[in-house]
């Protein structure tokens, strides 16, 4: 028993020796490497003895800034600063931006300039920091009027479980839980409601992830297929998510130009050019200079979720739950600062609406499972002289039903443009202009207006056929 003792000792004090080794020219040395996270327990060792110590400030507060902890690194880069050590101004005026602080952050960004007026490399640094900054801030000035009603802080690796879907909305899974031995970290998968089809993404290792669809054959899934370039950006794609209409796929993308990290965009299939249209990013607040990802809406609860690694720890992911709108709205305000706070999710309660009390849909959406109502209303479709559906599970056969759901889909795609499309008409009248730009734009809608027209028209003919012949013959 003495001797197992001896020996933890022994392992201890080489432990204890082998930590104190490490000196603080080898932090400075792995700090100008870039090895941040190596680095930064030794300048926090050393900034217990040298508190006072600017230079030592802009280390550990650089080192807490490349490793995700901005708001730790306020306080010492803040006091570089004020120590008028150089390359603090440009690192606090980075984080300031990323916390939507840009009066603040320009505030650094001139006291970089006059320190280094004559390195024209300092000067291209900062114009690009600049750029960036503008380019941040006009979109915290289109933030969405969003109501956010609730959020959870989960680890990385368990954060589906924040996602509780009605049946009707699909299913979520880790891909290694569906594709057996393969090893794909957090990224993950969605199968449709009727579990026939899959998205996912996938990519060799050290190149970029692209996403791909697969259909049920029989009892196996195949017949692969990569998504169009128009989806898959030179960057990473992941963490799919398609609506019930099977036509409207949002997902998370580090290219596209997004905001820094991973950004959620949406696309829809376009039925005039048999692919999928260029994908929109998302307004903020859902997306971020973070990692924003897996945008997720249940039609059937009324709500969705959306996952962030905004100022979280590095092995946590926050949740947010939200309530989607039918239609974009942006915040209407002037007030910066409030818009800053909307954008950044400062406190959720900004988001609601007076007067309205949320418990009941916060409690609806942390169901795990919800049998899907017949709602009476939805829709009018005549089937026969006699039978007339207003739900979906009125249809009898799934494929009459999931054709009809298409049909569902392209009327809102519909509606959007038409809507579109008043509002061009009307700037043309009152413009009094024949803009080329306007008159192609109105043309353009006007043709794929007509091809919506003639398409939902083909797919309820194809559903109501399909329905008599399955159950009326």
């Amino acid at each position: 028993m003495k001797l197992k003792y001896t020996v933890f000792t022994i392992l201890l004090v080489i432990l204890f020796q082998s930590l104190h080794s490490q000196t603080l020219d080898d932090a400075k040395s792995w700090y100008l490497d870039g090895r941040y996270a190596d680095a930064l327990p030794i300048f926090k060792t050393e900034y217990k003895e040298k508190p006072k110590d600017a230079s030592l400030n802009q280390w550990l507060g650089v080192s807490l800034y490349k490793t995700g902890r901005l708001t730790e690194a306020e306080q010492y880069l803040k006091y570089a600063s004020e120590r008028k050590i150089p390359e603090s101004y440009l690192t606090l005026g980075e984080l300031y931006v990323k916390l939507y602080r840009f009066e603040e952050a320009e505030g650094e960004f001139d006291k970089y300039q006059k320190a280094n007026r004559r390195n024209n490399e300092a000067l291209n640094k900062l114009e690009e920091v600049r750029e960036y900054a503008d380019r941040l801030k006009r979109y915290v000035s289109r933030t969405e009027d969003v109501q956010i009603i609730d959020s959870l802080v989960v680890p990385k690796t368990k954060f589906l479980s924040a996602y509780n879907l009605s049946k009707s909305s699909g299913s979520l899974m880790m891909i290694s839980d569906f594709f057996a031995g393969q090893q794909n970290g957090s990224k993950t998968l969605y199968m449709n409601e009727r579990e026939e089809k899959i998205y996912y993404s996938k990519g060799e290792e050290g190149t970029n992830s692209n996403l791909f669809a697969m259909e049920k054959l029989l009892d196996s899934f195949g017949n692969e297929k990569q998504l169009p370039e128009s989806i898959n950006d030179s960057a990473n794609q992941d963490y799919p998510f398609v609506m019930s209409d099977g036509l409207t796929i949002y997902f998370a993308s580090t290219g596209h130009q997004s905001y820094g990290g991973y950004d959620i965009f949406v696309t829809r299939y376009n039925l005039a050019s048999d692919t999928y249209l260029m994908p929109n990013q998302l307004n903020m607040p859902f997306n971020s200079p973070f990692n924003d990802y897996l945008l997720v809406i249940d039609e059937e609860k009324g709500v969705g979720w959306f996952a962030t690694d905004r100022y979280q720890p590095v092995d946590s992911v926050c949740v947010y739950t939200y309530i989607p709108n039918e239609r974009v709205t942006l915040l209407d305000s002037d007030d910066m600062s409030y818009m800053a706070g909307r954008a950044a999710i400062s406190s959720i309660a900004d988001s609601w609406k007076a007067g309205v009390n949320y418990s009941s849909i916060r409690a609806l959406a942390k169901e795990v499972a919800v049998l899907k109502e017949v709602r009476a209303g939805d829709f009018e479709f005549v089937i026969n002289d006699k039978v007339t559906y207003h739900t979906l599970s009125d249809f009898k056969s799934s494929r009459a039903q999931s054709i009809f759901s298409q049909a569902i889909g392209l009327k809102k795609q519909l509606e959007e443009i038409k809507s579109d499309l008043d509002n061009k008409r009307e700037q043309f009248s009152n413009s009094g202009s024949t803009g080329n730009n306007l008159t192609v734009s109105i043309l353009s809608l006007e043709k794929q207006a007509d091809t919506l027209y003639k398409e939902i028209e083909r797919l309820e003919i194809q559903a109501r056929n399909d329905e008599i012949r399955s159950n009326f013959n």
